[in-house]
């Protein structure tokens, strides 16, 4: 067995995602470098070397999980907060439980099924008088 293979004998190719179970983590295979390979974390990051012999292909459980873990540190390190109420780009969002929050949303809902744009922001605005008025901190 070769260090470009797995225990299945298929042949690894550039990018290729496996299972390394020594680290317990999804990489992406990058290269060999003796009788081990070396594999980077999913999204990037510091490589690491495996035992070709104990890799194996990854799931599609593990990749999605992989995908979303990197998915997530890129947001972390981008330093992402949480979207301004009071941002005028995005449209408000109902407050839970508020009878009235809920009747202007669906108004909202109800125009944009009807590609009604300007019945769409009228409703945007009332709603953002109601939290204003009824939902201020």
């Amino acid at each position: 067995m070769t260090a470009e293979t797995t225990r299945e004998s298929a042949p690894l190719e550039r990018g290729a995602l496996v299972y390394d179970p020594a680290a317990r983590k999804v990489g992406a295979y990058h290269d060999r470098s003796g009788p081990y390979v070396l594999l980077r974390p999913v999204g990037g990051g510091r490589e690491w070397q495996a035992d070709p012999a104990a890799l194996r292909p990854a799931t599609p459980r593990e990749r999605l999980s992989a995908g979303v873990a990197a998915a997530n540190e890129r947001t972390r390190a981008a330093g992402a907060v949480a979207p301004d109420p009071e941002d005028m780009s995005r449209p408000p969002l109902p407050v839970r439980g508020c009878a009235t929050c809920g009747e202007l949303a669906g108004l909202r809902e109800a125009a944009r099924a009807e590609y009604d744009r300007s019945a769409e922001t009228d409703a945007n605005v009332l709603l953002r008088q109601h939290q204003r008025r009824k939902h201020r901190a």
